[in-house]
């Protein structure tokens, strides 16, 4: 396995960190890995142990303000910024790899970033796995919260709100503490801008699901607490692909693939893909 990593340029001038895991042959596919709301592109091992040595090629970047990557820390304007970074990064991925099937893999906030990401871009992918999929604000985001998220977006939009629960993430308590302990994973409070912007991107992604009509598998966990549930079955349900899987795994959390019960989800995933070259 070749490991690279670099930097490149976002629309707004801002050095964006990426890194790739290769394949010692041609990749039989590329899969752009879109990280969550406060992580970053290095906590997808799993996946890359279990997809490299398959023959995909993994390219993850840092959001904006996220891991290496440049920016106040979870801090974004636009929604859009982040769609628009992806697009470049898609794109110089695919520079590097033509010819090569691309199926877009995007986990929590990035199957939120993906789906909307689908909605403008979807010509060329093959598909797109969701996983954790925040589609909906999570159960304990209080109306006040959310009106406070849009008030504030447009009065102070660097307040603080509330933050992510991290004994949630997953069932495994190791996979809890290295969270908790990793330096490049953001702990403190969602900005209100950033919490507006969701909500809206979440607004987007439910209205225009009927139009998304590429191959999707969506995997989710039924104890998830940090993206409903419900929020993806309705998402799901609204997709206008013919070709769409929902699993639901009982009692996992939201980072499906980092649950003592992973290799049956990343098994699940590779057959899928597979099946959609």
């Amino acid at each position: 396995m070749d490991h690279q990593e670099g930097f490149f340029q976002d629309a707004h001038g801002a050095q964006i960190y990426y890194q790739a895991w290769l394949p010692e042959d041609r990749p039989k596919a590329v899969v752009p890995v879109v990280h969550g709301f406060a992580e970053h592109s290095g906590r997808y091992g799993n996946l890359v142990e279990h997809l490299v040595p398959l023959g995909y090629a993994l390219y993850a970047l840092d959001h904006i303000g996220h891991g290496r990557s440049e920016g106040a820390r979870v801090y974004v304007d636009r929604f859009s910024d982040y769609i628009t970074t992806l697009k470049t990064f898609v794109d110089m991925v695919c520079d590097g790899q033509p010819g090569v099937p691309v199926l877009l893999f995007g986990h929590s906030m990035g199957s939120l970033i993906s789906a909307n990401y689908l909605l403008d871009h979807a010509s060329g992918l093959a598909g797109a796995v969701l996983s954790g999929a925040l589609i909906a604000m999570a159960d304990q985001v209080t109306p006040l919260t959310l009106f406070l998220a849009k008030t504030l977006s447009a009065l102070a939009p660097r307040a603080k709100l509330q933050g992510i629960e991290a004994q949630y993430v997953s069932r495994d308590p190791e996979v809890v503490q290295a969270y908790v302990n990793d330096p490049l994973v953001y702990t403190g409070k969602v900005p209100a801008r950033t919490g507006a912007e969701i909500i809206a991107a979440q607004q987007r992604a439910m209205a225009g699901a009927s139009t998304i009509t590429l191959p999707v598998l969506m995997v989710h966990g039924s104890g998830d607490r940090l993206a409903p549930l419900s929020g993806a079955q309705a998402f799901y349900e609204a997709l206008g692909s013919t070709d769409k899987t929902l699993k639901v795994y009982d009692e996992l959390f939201h980072e499906v693939c980092n649950e003592p019960e992973c290799g049956m989800v990343l098994s699940d995933i590779s057959d899928w893909l597979e099946a959609h070259l």
